[in-house]
């Protein structure tokens, strides 16, 4: 089904979206390019999967359930022309055009956010309202920063052992964003769930009794497995970059993105099965 595919092509370009964003954190003249362009790459490459995604379901909109091809190719068109922007600024890193980089950047960042709300808002079924429409909105964007948090965070954790005369600031700078994004994202998961019951159409707040009715359990692990146990993980992240252990941080970063994946993969699916944005 197209929807079912839909659900889950978001997360990539919430990944490629949110790491883009992460990019911005390290100071860029103070860090090895390798980071910026091997980074980057995997971003590209999440926006890419989403463009060609979309386009695929697209083709076959008229033949299965789900977003119509319109909106399949209106976002399939933004994610490709956000990626192109990417590929523009990796080009730039082999180079000293710092002018074409801040551009590339920017614009790429720019489009992607457009590309995110368009991906997200095809996904919400007609007669939600605009109230529904800005939870859909909110927790795309808290659960793209998480994603690239995350991600970046473990990610540049390995450039300790290249440089190892960076300082650990920059890797603790990335943790202490990862925790704030985190309780963003379950304040915006509890908006979207509240929003809907109390301000929204009947359609919507009938999505969230469903919800409560027929799959608590299942809001229970996405919660459980994926905000709450990432926030353990990387309050332990934080202690041991008191000592400080780059290395030990970073392992515990490759599981923080593990039960992100899987929160993630949860919130798809209940959005899939209630058209609840979580």
């Amino acid at each position: 089904m197209t929807r079912f595919a839909a659900c889950f092509i978001l997360v990539f370009g919430e990944l490629a979206w949110g790491g883009l964003f992460a990019l911005a954190i390290p100071p860029f003249f103070n860090v090895e390019r390798g980071f910026y362009k091997s980074s980057a790459s995997v971003y590209l490459a999440a926006s890419l999967t989403t463009a060609i995604g979309l386009g695929l379901l697209a083709l076959r909109a008229g033949t299965a359930s789900g977003p119509g091809a319109g909106s399949l190719w209106t976002a399939a068109a933004l994610w490709t022309l956000s990626s192109a922007a990417v590929a523009v600024y990796i080009y730039t890193l082999w180079t000293e055009n710092g002018l074409l980089r801040a551009r590339s950047y920017a614009l790429g960042l720019g489009l992607g956010l457009v590309a995110l709300i368009a991906n997200v808002m095809l996904l919400m079924p007609h007669g939600f309202g605009a109230v529904a429409a800005v939870a859909y909105g909110l927790t795309a964007i808290t659960s793209a920063l998480v994603l690239g948090l995350v991600s970046g965070a473990m990610l540049f954790g390995h450039w300790y052992l290249i440089d190892l005369e960076m300082p650990v600031d920059y890797l603790r700078t990335f943790v202490r964003l990862l925790a704030i994004a985190l309780v963003a994202d379950l304040i915006a998961l509890g908006l979207a769930i509240g929003l809907p019951a109390m301000l929204g159409s009947v359609g919507a707040a009938a999505a969230v009794d469903e919800l409560f009715a027929s799959h608590l359990g299942l809001l229970g692990f996405r919660l459980l497995l994926g905000p709450v146990a990432t926030i353990v993980l990387v309050w332990m992240c934080w202690q041991t970059l008191k000592i400080p252990q780059t290395r030990a941080a970073t392992g515990l970063l490759y599981i923080a993105v593990m039960s992100v994946l899987v929160g993630e993969m949860l919130g798809r699916f209940i959005l899939f099965r209630t058209a609840i944005p979580l």
